[in-house]
């Protein structure tokens, strides 16, 4: 899948966690969204794209991503 896609999808997610309040339960809420319903493949390109700068990726997503980079290293 093209890493532009996931990076609009991560931020849709995003999109919808960023009425929590907390922003890190937010970021908890992408990384658990991704964890549970993006396959494998998906979940290494969007943490590789992230640990190469993450370019487009919006808060919550970015934090989310980054728990989800912690988790998977």
């Amino acid at each position: 899948m093209r890493t532009e896609r996931l990076v609009s999808m991560a931020n849709d997610i995003g999109n919808f966690f960023k009425a929590e309040p907390d922003r890190m339960e937010a970021a908890r809420g992408v990384a658990g969204h991704l964890k549970r319903f993006w396959d494998p493949r998906m979940r290494r390109e969007i943490v590789a794209h992230f640990k190469a700068g993450g370019e487009g990726l919006d808060e919550p997503a970015r934090t989310g991503v980054g728990l989800l980079a912690k988790d998977t290293t």
